[in-house]
């Protein structure tokens, strides 16, 4: 197991991916096919789906189809795994979020966050972005994990787990690239405009991105080079 430290968030929800149903239901999600069949024969692309959720203010069924244009919020004790197109994704509990369309009714090109955390995965593609109240992540071919706050004033926290993400806040920008996980906070500094800061890797673990990656065919930085760095802004 990898090395993560829980602020905020409980061990169950970081372990996850080691329930027997959940790897059943992934491996049935990748022996069915993948997203390729599910959207030739119009079935369902959630992969599995825990506890109580809402599709756009209506309770989520397992055999709904997600779409660009949808609003997702989770309850408590609730998550839910999907997957559009080449990009997979785990919103944790208590989250709210909406997918937007990109070039296509299954191509994301924006995901808004509004609460909550999501795990993802995201295939090489057009430009898509991830939003939340103080951080634009402008992302490509990667895998990331975002958090928002919104008892802390919706500070985010958001860690570029491989890739290359472009980074930027209404004071502060930069490009973040990594082989294994730099990570920041995005909070109203001294002048009270967001800023980003370096900060912990917090609340997600290698298994987790190495699971969403298998759905969609994709392997982390780290199972292609057959070796983990140190996570670039671990503060020790």
């Amino acid at each position: 197991m990898s090395h993560h430290t829980l602020d905020g968030r409980t061990a169950p929800e970081l372990l996850w991916f080691q329930r027997r149903q959940t790897l059943q239901a992934a491996a049935a999600w990748v022996a069915l096919g993948g997203w390729g069949a599910a959207h030739a024969q119009s079935r369902s692309n959630i992969v599995e789906l825990i506890g109580d959720a809402l599709l756009n203010g209506e309770a989520l069924r397992p055999e709904t189809v997600i779409q660009t244009g949808d609003v997702i919020e989770t309850g408590p004790q609730s998550r839910l795994i999907f997957v559009v197109g080449n990009s997979s994704f785990h919103v944790r509990q208590n989250s709210r979020l909406a997918v937007e369309r990109g070039s296509g009714l299954y191509v994301v090109s924006l995901l808004r966050m509004l609460t909550g955390a999501v795990v993802s995965v995201w295939g090489k593609g057009t430009a898509r972005r991830i939003v939340t109240p103080t951080v634009t992540a402008g992302i490509r071919g990667t895998g990331v994990y975002t958090e928002v706050r919104p008892h802390e004033d919706h500070r985010s926290y958001f860690c570029n787990c491989y890739g290359t993400v472009d980074l930027s806040t209404t004071a502060d920008a930069t490009t973040s690239t990594a082989e294994y996980h730099e990570a920041f906070w995005a909070g109203s500094g001294v002048d009270g405009e967001p800023r980003l800061t370096p900060a912990r890797a917090i609340n997600h673990t290698d298994e987790e991105l190495e699971f969403l990656a298998g759905l969609v065919n994709q392997r982390t930085a780290w199972q292609i080079s057959g070796r983990k760095g140190r996570k670039a802004s671990y503060l020790d």
